[in-house]
Parts: C-alpha cells; sequence; structure tokens
C-alpha cells in the first residue's frame, strides 16, 4: 500500500502544481486513495520531496532524482538564493532562509559533506547546521560566504 502510495504521489507531483500537503492529499483521494495529512507528511519526508519555485512564482513539490545531473548545482543555487541571513553561537550556526525553502538549503548543506558539519535540522525558514566544534564554525561561515555571495 505504501509503496503504491508513493509511486501515486511521484506521478501527481511531476504532472501537477501541487503547492500544499492539503492539496497532495486531495489529490490522492481524487485517485481513491484516502489519506490523513500525517501519512501525506510522512511521505514527503520519507521521498525526499523538495518544494521548488515554479513559474508563477510560488512553490510547489517537486522530486529529486539524486542521479540526475547537475543537482548539486542547482542544490547550491537554491541555498545561496534563499538565505536571508546566519548567526552562531558556540559549535550552532542558525541560517534563516526565505519561507518555505529552508529544507532545501539543508538538503544542499547536508550534500555539500563538509567533515565540519554534523548534520542540519530546517524548519520552514530556519535551518541549525551542527558544526564538531567552536573552533570550526568561522571556516564553515566563510564557506557559506563564498557561496552564498
Amino acid at each position: 500500500m505504501k509503496a503504491k502510495r508513493q509511486a501515486l504521489i511521484r506521478e501527481i507531483v511531476e504532472s501537477q502544481s501541487i503547492q500544499t500537503q492539503e492539496e497532495l492529499a486531495e489529490a490522492l483521494r481524487e485517485h481513491g486513495m484516502m489519506v490523513t495529512q500525517a501519512t501525506v507528511s510522512r511521505d514527503i519526508r520519507e521521498m525526499h520531496l523538495l518544494k521548488v519555485l515554479d513559474e508563477d512564482g510560488g512553490y510547489r513539490y517537486a522530486t529529486m532524482d539524486r542521479s540526475e545531473t547537475g543537482v548539486g548545482d542547482r542544490l547550491i543555487r537554491m541555498l545561496s538564493d534563499s538565505v536571508v541571513e546566519m548567526n552562531s553561537a558556540n559549535n550552532l550556526i542558525v541560517i534563516r532562509t526565505l519561507p518555505g525553502s529552508a529544507h532545501v538549503a539543508a538538503e544542499a548543506i547536508d550534500n555539500l559533506k563538509w567533515p565540519e558539519v554534523l548534520g542540519t535540522i530546517a524548519g520552514d525558514n530556519t535551518i541549525l547546521v551542527i558544526v564538531r566544534s567552536n573552533e570550526e564554525v568561522d571556516v564553515v561561515i566563510k564557506r557559506f560566504g563564498s557561496i552564498i555571495k
């Protein structure tokens, strides 16, 4: 059931402009699949769906094929375009982004695989970057600066 539902989700987001979890749940219901918002949320997370800028200037869900050429460059561009500000405290860096883009920017940071970065946690417009040590924070911030420009 889960595999079938996720295959349908992939088909829906690739063929329609789905902007919210509620819209996705409704599209699934139209295909005869009864789901809750919590199930849709879990599927989005498990499938690594991203919110990307569409032609109308809004955001919609999209799949991220990790084997796709240039995905790293596109993620870095999204990171660069979405960062609003950065601050640090001890071994933590807090990055504020445009609304709805923190998870995409965090995915870009995770894909950089910098040894100093233990991981990221993303909300809607905020990313927490956990750095191995206080001493490495300045190095990481400088690298972000060279990407974000």
